[in-house]
């Protein structure tokens, strides 16, 4: 009988751990792993890109126009159950290059280059006059290929255009 208790009392605690465990966050890093002594040895005017490149990798992704620039983007997120990832801490090394492909100046930027989109509703705001749906269904009726007096125009019904 002390067996069964003490399995059954097992068992629970077992269940708890789970369930407990189940509704942790999710931590994650993604992108560039950042090593700072890596990162202190590319100096401005000494380092060209093949150095850089040896030294950090490669980059998250490069500037295609303009001045050359290099981006080493590494974030850390949390998710928690059911819903979706957030970046917790962000850390971009800016690396850029002047026109000889030489090493011009590095900077980091951080959180402060997140933006968090919301939309307002489900609807996408267009340019134009509000219309009912039985205004879209009808509106062409009788504008289309209608020649008045024979001049060539179409009439001046409701059409898709408003005209």
């Amino acid at each position: 009988m002390r067996n069964m208790r003490l399995m059954v009392q097992g068992a629970a605690v077992l269940a708890l751990g789970v369930a407990a465990a189940g509704c942790s966050s999710i931590k994650d890093h993604r992108g560039y792993i950042v090593d700072e002594v890596l990162v202190s040895s590319v100096q401005p005017g000494v380092d060209n890109k093949q150095s850089v490149e040896r030294t950090l990798g490669r980059p998250t992704f490069t500037s295609p126009y303009g001045t050359q620039t290099w981006y080493y983007i590494s974030q850390n997120t949390e998710q928690k159950p059911f819903n979706r990832p957030r970046t917790k801490d962000q850390n971009v090394l800016v690396v850029n290059f002047d026109g000889k492909g030489n090493v011009a100046s590095l900077s980091r930027e951080g959180m402060e280059k997140v933006a968090r989109l919301s939309p307002e509703s489900d609807k996408t705001p267009t340019l134009g006059r509000d219309r009912s749906f039985f205004e879209d269904l009808f509106g062409n009726i009788g504008a289309v290929g209608a020649i008045p007096g024979g001049q060539g125009q179409a009439t001046g019904g409701t059409g898709p255009n408003g005209s």
